[in-house]
C-alpha cells in the first residue's frame, strides 16, 4: 500500500526535495509527464493526514446531494480493515484540505460518516461530507470530479492527481491483473501503470483520471517496493490460471466504475441495487 510515508520522506530527503508536503509539492514532474498533465487540474482533490483523495460526484449525482470524498480503504483512521471486512455507515468526523485548481489549500470539508470502506476485491473508502456539492461550489468556487461509469481499457493515457504531495503523475494504463494480492488482501482487476507512473507513499488514495475524458476511473492504492512475492508493499499479480507474476517498481489501482451502480436517491448507498457487485458486510 502507498500509504506509509516513512520511507518515501527519507528518499525525498535523500534527493534533496525536501521532507514536509508543501516543500515536495514544488517539485517539477519530468517534461513529458508534465506536457500530459496539463489538462488535469488539482481542482476538488484533497489532502488527509496521511493520503490523498477527491470530491467526487456520481453520474447521477444531484447538486443538493451530500458530497462524497473519495480514497482508499487502507486510509481510514481507525486503520487497515481486514481481509473480509466492509465498513458501513459509520460515523466520522474527519477533516480534507479542499485544493484548488494550482493545489492551494482552499478550505476544509469535514465527514459526518464512513458510507463504504473496504480491502477486499478493492481498496477503497467513501466519506459522506457535510456539506453539499451546491455549498462547496458556493464557499470555494471548486467543482467535483465524476466518477466514470465505464471500465477504462488498456492504453488510455492517465494522471495520478495527489493532494497530499500537490504532485501529479502522468503515464498510461499498461493493463489489468486479475488478481493483485498484497500480504492477507486480494484485490479483483487491479489497473497497471505503465512504469512512467512512480507514484510513493501520501499517494494512496489519489484519484487516476483518465485525460481524454476528465473523469476518474480509478483510485491509486500501491505499487511492488522491493520485488518481493505478495507480502507487504510488494503485491504480485496472479493470472486466471493461478501463475504468479512479480513486478518490481511497478505501480497500481483499483478501478471505480462499479461504485454508481451502489448508490441511489441523494448519493445514499444501497448495496442491494441491481447491478452492485461491490462487497457486502
Amino acid at each position: 500500500m502507498k500509504k506509509p510515508l516513512l520511507a518515501a520522506l527519507a528518499t525525498l530527503a535523500l534527493t534533496g526535495v525536501g521532507t514536509a508536503p508543501a516543500v515536495a509539492s514544488s517539485a517539477a514532474p519530468a517534461p513529458a509527464a508534465a506536457e500530459t498533465a496539463r489538462a488535469v487540474s488539482f481542482a476538488g482533490t484533497v489532502s488527509l493526514s496521511n493520503c490523498s483523495g477527491s470530491v467526487v460526484r456520481l453520474p447521477a449525482s444531484e447538486d443538493d446531494d451530500p458530497a462524497l470524498v473519495m480514497s482508499n480503504g487502507h486510509c481510514l483512521e481507525t486503520g487497515f480493515p481486514a481481509a473480509g471486512e466492509v465498513v458501513v455507515d459509520q460515523p466520522s468526523s474527519r477533516s480534507f484540505g479542499l485544493l484548488n485548481a494550482s493545489g492551494s489549500r482552499v478550505g476544509t470539508l469535514r465527514a459526518g460518516k464512513i458510507a463504504y470502506a473496504t480491502m477486499t476485491d478493492t481498496d477503497v473508502s467513501l466519506y459522506q461530507l457535510t456539506s453539499t456539492y451546491a455549498q462547496i461550489r458556493s464557499s470555494y468556487g471548486i467543482s467535483p470530479l465524476t466518477l466514470s461509469d465505464a471500465r477504462p481499457t488498456a492504453g488510455t493515457a492517465i494522471t495520478v492527481v495527489s493532494g497530499y504531495w500537490k504532485r501529479t503523475y502522468a503515464c498510461n494504463i499498461d493493463g489489468f491483473a486479475y488478481r493483485l494480492k498484497e500480504g492477507e488482501w486480494t484485490w479483483k482487476d487491479s489497473v497497471r501503470y505503465t512504469s512512467a507512473c512512480q507514484t510513493i507513499g501520501g499517494t494512496s488514495g489519489s484519484p487516476v483520471v483518465d485525460n481524454a475524458t476528465g473523469k476518474v476511473v480509478a483510485v491509486n492504492n500501491t505499487g511492488n517496493e522491493d520485488g518481493g512475492r505478495c507480502t507487504d508493499n510488494n503485491p504480485c499479480e496472479v493470472a486466471e490460471n493461478g501463475t504468479v507474476t512479480v513486478r518490481q517498481g511497478i505501480n497500481y489501482a483499483q478501478q471505480t466504475y462499479r461504485i454508481p451502480a451502489c448508490f441511489g436517491l441523494d448519493n445514499k448507498l444501497d448495496l442491494s441495487r441491481s447491478g452492485c457487485v461491490l462487497p457486502k458486510p
